[in-house]
């Protein structure tokens, strides 16, 4: 029998596989942490990495390295998704028939504290965005109001880095009972209100876009796009793209703020603003069993100021 190739081989297209799927860089180095980790067992079994000496004894001693390794059952449980994705991957390409992976039971999965951008932070980000969106370069001015529109639709709207990424001006309506329609992959559309405020800003924005677009020679229907200090590149903006704007935020204002933390603000703002469950988990796209005990416990630590319960 042929001996399959080390498992080194095909590690590298499993990234390149995962930054096709449009995975953030965060999100890569996390699977290649995972992976790292089941490599470093191989190691300490003095195991070769041939995937085909990845047998069910292989699995459980696996399984109990991690038990031994981590205190964290959400870190264990990270572990054995990554390397199950790994041979998910290499099934796919036919190098494998079976992934053993699947007989690792995954540990039970813990719900850390949400831990939103604070108040302070909030308004030294928004006074930073809205201060450089008043330059009279037309393409930085224009970047800045992209970064407000950035910031309202997550801390108005809720919506993930995914769903800003190729967000298209025709899912946007922007009458009397404006909103903001949000297409995932795998489930139904569904709808977000826009406040007022918001519906003022993406108004002012798309004027701007539309008249760099024009200088640009540029057409695409995206909402946001990809761009250097000298022109437009192309519509839409990957999910990266939107990180690398808040790395950006976060060393010019010294702020502490992710898209995450700005979205768990937006949590916390609808709670405050007495917002339905049932409303909160329709807006965030989650299923209906998902909880909000722990941002309603932590409430009081996080109360948003009445000018940004407005926007």
């Amino acid at each position: 029998m042929q001996q399959i190739p080390s498992l080194l081989t095909f590690e590298e297209d499993f990234y390149q596989n995962l930054k096709r799927q449009g995975k953030s860089l965060n999100t890569l180095k996390n699977y290649k942490t995972d992976i790292q980790c089941f490599k470093k067992f191989l190691i300490s079994k003095n195991s070769v990495d041939h995937l085909n000496n990845f047998n069910e004894g292989l699995v459980g001693e696996y399984h109990q390295f991690l038990n031994q390794k981590y205190n964290s059952d959400n870190s264990k449980r990270r572990r054995i998704q990554a390397l199950r994705l790994f041979f998910d991957f290499l099934m796919a390409k036919e190098i494998i028939g079976d992934n053993p992976v699947k007989k690792l039971p995954s540990a039970p999965k813990f719900l850390d504290i949400p831990r939103p951008t604070s108040y302070d932070h909030l308004q030294k980000l928004w006074d930073g965005i809205v201060k450089g969106s008043k330059s009279e370069k037309p393409l930085e001015q224009l970047m800045y109001h992209r970064g407000k529109v950035l910031f309202l639709l997550i801390f108005d709207c809720g919506l993930k880095v995914s769903d800003l990424a190729k967000l298209k001006l025709s899912q946007l309506s922007l009458g009397t009972k404006a909103r903001v329609l949000v297409t995932p992959l795998k489930r139904d559309p569904y709808s977000i209100p826009l406040g007022p405020y918001t519906v003022e800003v993406i108004k002012e924005y798309i004027e701007l876009l539309d008249a760099q677009k024009e200088r640009d020679h540029q057409e695409f229907s995206e909402l946001l796009f990809n761009g250097n200090p000298f022109h437009i590149i192309s519509g839409g903006i990957s999910p990266r793209g939107v990180e690398i704007m808040f790395e950006d935020y976060r060393r010019k204002y010294d702020v502490v703020a992710t898209p995450k933390s700005l979205r768990q603000s937006c949590v916390f703002k609808w709670l405050h603003l007495g917002r339905s469950d049932s409303l909160i988990k329709e807006w965030l796209g989650v299923a209906p069993s998902y909880s909000l005990k722990l941002y309603k416990s932590h409430m009081d630590s996080h109360v948003i100021n009445d000018y940004f319960l407005t926007k």
